[in-house]
């Protein structure tokens, strides 16, 4: 199984970004690319190559679906795991979410010491360990 190192974040809120990336580098030691926008995300992930991608749903401009739609067409990321982060996760939505391509999703607001864990199990499981 290939490891989970490098981690791109998408999220349009400057406060919940620096809080996932303090997260994820200090609990989790990964290496995170924090984005603001869809358009950012898409400039940056070719030279950073995530080894996963969380997605912001609800972004200006660019939302998390049209992003992972413009993610899919790169064809180094075809395979590149997705999970999405939103406030609004009901069981439907969820469903919708992983149809869209994503392999699970991550309801905010999130607790910073379990984020890390918590993607990790989603890795694992994506994995079939």
């Amino acid at each position: 199984m290939m490891a989970l190192n490098k981690i791109l974040h998408v999220e349009d809120e400057p406060d919940i970004q620096e809080v996932a990336k303090l997260a994820l580098e200090s609990v989790g030691g990964f290496t995170v690319e924090a984005c603001s926008s869809g358009q950012e995300a898409l400039d940056k992930v070719a030279d950073f190559a995530p080894d996963i991608i969380l997605l912001d749903v609800m972004m200006p401009d660019m939302d998390g679906p049209a992003t992972l739609q413009e993610l899919r067409k790169i064809q180094e990321l075809a395979d590149t795991p997705i999970i999405f982060m939103t406030a609004k996760a009901q069981t439907h939505e969820i469903e919708k979410f992983k149809e869209l391509g994503a392999i699970d999703v991550i309801t905010k607001p999130f607790d910073p010491m379990t984020l890390a864990d918590q993607i990790r199990d989603i890795w694992e499981k994506h994995h079939g360990r």
